[in-house]
């Protein structure tokens, strides 16, 4: 395929632009793209002494050998649960702390609260885990220490298996509503503010504006926001979880991210590890398919 001269003489024109491209194209095709070669392992019984080229083929073995393990459906419905709970409480929270924000009048107030729900987002899940473990202690942590005060026994909340999900589900709230936030503060600028002096002279209350203004006004980007989050359905959270869990709680809080770590790095079953990633790749990539097409006959969004 040619350029045409129109196309070419643009392109060079604008050469400092693809110029900037290059650096990200560069770190892209070596961090995304050439690790992806070694999905080859998931068809092989790979040892690293031989390499891709060496090790012995044994084609679908290794998917076989893990619909078989007995605990891998317990682990998919364990990462699907507890990324439908994150999805479910990453949509209502945020939009109903928008809400509330958007009542404040007092600037400053407004502002302070912002930035204060917004700091966790920005710590890694390593510091957010240490505070997490002391927080919720049995022995010397505060949310213990004031349910002993009320005359109940300590919980071992991280644990305890049939509490854990719930754990990871309220932490990870905690630490993105606040930068979730931002996208519906933003929804709510674009309304049109006529709309609610005309609501006011016709004697709405501020819950009937919310219920006739706010909420469809927001309506397109909650939309947006809820297929789009479709994609990280297989993605319940590696960096929380891995810093979170133990043994004591592989029932309910083993994740498929979490099992990969554990036959790749700890188990050295390189080819396995591979197996299950490609595994959750192809789900993930078909959920994103099907994501963005919702998202753009329900929101009329379009990547291209």
């Amino acid at each position: 395929m040619t350029l045409r001269p129109s196309s070419a003489r643009s392109m060079y024109a604008q050469w400092p632009l693809y110029a900037m491209i290059v650096p990200g194209a560069i770190l892209l095709i070596i961090y995304h793209y050439l690790p992806m070669l070694g999905f080859v392992m998931a068809f092989q019984n790979f040892k690293p002494t031989l390499g891709f080229f060496d090790s012995k083929w044994v084609g679908l073995d290794n998917f076989v050998y893990i619909m078989n393990l007995p605990n891998i459906y317990q682990v998919i419905w364990n990462t699907f649960y507890i990324s439908i709970m994150k999805v479910v409480a990453g949509q209502v929270f945020p939009i109903l702390v928008a809400l509330l924000l958007n009542e404040i009048r007092i600037n400053i107030v407004k502002r302070s609260i912002q930035t204060l729900i917004y700091l966790p987002h920005f710590l890694s899940w390593i510091i957010l885990g240490g505070i997490l473990i002391e927080i919720l202690s049995p022995s010397r942590g505060i949310v213990n220490q004031i349910i002993q005060a009320f005359g109940y026994n300590p919980v071992f909340f991280l644990g305890n298996a049939d509490i854990f999900p719930y754990v990871l589900v309220v932490s990870d709230l905690w630490k993105e509503f606040g930068f979730s936030t931002i996208v519906y503060l933003a929804a709510l600028t674009s309304i049109n503010p006529h709309l609610y002096e005309a609501a006011v002279v016709d004697g709405a209350s501020r819950m009937r504006q919310i219920w006739h203004i706010t909420l469809p006004g927001m309506t397109p980007v909650i939309v947006l926001v809820a297929t789009l989050s479709l994609g990280n359905i297989l993605s319940a959270g590696f960096d929380q979880v891995f810093n979170l869990y133990n043994s004591s709680v592989y029932e309910t809080g083993d994740i498929i991210d979490t099992l990969v770590y554990r036959m790749g790095i700890e188990q050295v079953k390189y080819s396995l590890a591979t197996a299950i990633g490609l595994f959750k790749s192809v789900i993930g990539f078909l959920l994103i398919a099907i994501s963005y097409s919702l998202a753009y006959r329900f929101a009329n969004y379009r990547i291209f």
